[in-house]
């Protein structure tokens, strides 16, 4: 199986802007930022989509919520802020290793239903 993007970086084959690692998950800036801060929070096992998780990945994404928590804490975004996850080819998701989207810095009132 070809690794992903995310896999490679992770695996330090592609450079990229490492803000926090663990043994669980690594948090970089995305490439192609559509707000002022782009987060992406990516676990190291390699899920293709939300769709995919198993009762077992229950932890991992629980620990990523916290992860999420801190990180917007230490950038003081915490109370403004938005996460995303795309989840297949019909909802944006280019890269197919799951990962969530932090989005800050920017006004989406309006954007995303309430």
């Amino acid at each position: 199986m070809t690794k992903t993007i995310f896999q490679k970086i992770i695996d330090r084959e592609v450079p990229s802007k490492i803000l926090f690692e663990d043994d669980k998950c690594i948090v970089i800036e995305d490439i192609a930022p559509k707000a002022p801060i782009h987060l992406l929070v990516i676990p190291k096992k390699p899920i293709k989509k939300l769709s995919e998780v198993k009762p077992g990945d229950k932890n991992l994404l629980g620990h990523l919520m916290i992860v999420i928590s801190e990180i917007t804490k230490e950038l003081n975004i915490e109370d403004a802020f938005n996460i995303i996850i795309n989840n297949g080819k019909e909802a944006g998701q280019t890269v197919f290793h799951l990962h969530i989207h932090i989005l800050a810095g920017k006004n989406f009132s309006g954007f995303f239903p309430g």
